[in-house]
């Protein structure tokens, strides 16, 4: 399924700053980028930087001189999905992970697995099946905690979340990444673009890692599950973050979308579908 995705950034930069944006699509075997454009305004020099893991696909800029900045990314993005039924399937031990899969099993800045272990296992634990569970933890996030916008901030992590009940895409990842690593099951956070996402704006969701493959969930259900292009994975929100500002610089307005560019299909919403598992590879 084919998608035309957009993003316009503007910044105020009052002196030296370097710019890391994490706005380019990722390519990934299930997700070509079939064409891509990214400008800077006032021209600068640009440079990509892709992590060493692939998981992110960087641009840094070295601004030397004040002035308003604008930076514009706009691509055409083929995704492939695999629906997979993971019922029967059998967990997976930990002995088995490979080393790349362990990072994402242990707590982290904002997604502290080991505060939440005695509530994810009160309320999932008796579950067998880990796929049951995922579906299970997701679903208890949608059904108690409120989509709030401007309910939280930049340092609210899973266990705030718990407490407080409310919380935007990025807290609702957060707390069912916390949820899965406390039982034992992998999961990274997802940030990309989303097809239908009213206002339109990046999304953030989950991928648990389930049979050996990385499975999408979305606590908040705003968005179709197959209406997503990824831009970055990792342990949480300071591993994907759409910018980070070295320097006297301030982000000013922001404009984001992601249209349908295939003619006779169209991604189904969350709630309308056999949810039977989707992976992004």
């Amino acid at each position: 399924m084919k998608f035309d995705v957009f993003t316009e950034m503007e910044y105020k930069v009052k002196s030296a700053s370097t710019l890391i944006l994490n706005i380019n699509a990722l390519r990934t075997p299930h997700q070509t980028v079939l064409s891509e454009e990214f400008t800077i305004s006032p021209y600068l020099k640009s440079e990509e930087l892709v992590t060493v893991t692939g998981e992110n696909r960087l641009v840094r800029l070295d601004i030397r001189q004040p002035g308003t900045y604008k930076v514009s990314y706009k691509a055409t993005v083929d995704n492939c999905i695999k629906i997979v039924d993971y019922e029967n399937h059998a967990e997976v031990p930990v002995s088995q992970f490979d080393p790349s899969i362990m990072p994402y099993l242990y707590p982290s800045r904002y997604c502290q697995s080991d505060k939440l272990y005695r509530l994810a296992n009160n309320m999932f634990g008796n579950i067998v099946n880990p796929f049951t569970q995922v579906i299970a933890l997701t679903d208890w996030i949608y059904r108690n905690v409120q989509y709030l916008s401007g309910s939280t901030n930049a340092q609210t992590s899973a266990f705030d979340t718990v407490t407080e009940q409310a919380g935007v895409c990025r807290d609702f990842a957060h707390l069912g990444i916390a949820l899965c690593r406390a039982l034992t099951i992998p999961a990274r956070y997802f940030t990309g673009y989303a097809y239908q996402l009213k206002p339109a704006d990046f999304h953030a969701c989950f991928e648990a890692y389930l049979g050996g493959e990385w499975i999408l969930f979305d606590a908040t259900k705003l968005v179709p599950l197959n209406g997503m292009v990824k831009i970055a994975t990792g342990r949480d929100a300071a591993d994907t973050a759409i910018a980070n500002i070295f320097g006297d610089a301030i982000f000013t307005s922001m404009i984001v979308s992601c249209e349908l560019a295939d003619e006779g299909f169209e991604p189904v919403m969350y709630g309308h579908i056999d949810y039977t598992g989707i992976s992004y590879l």
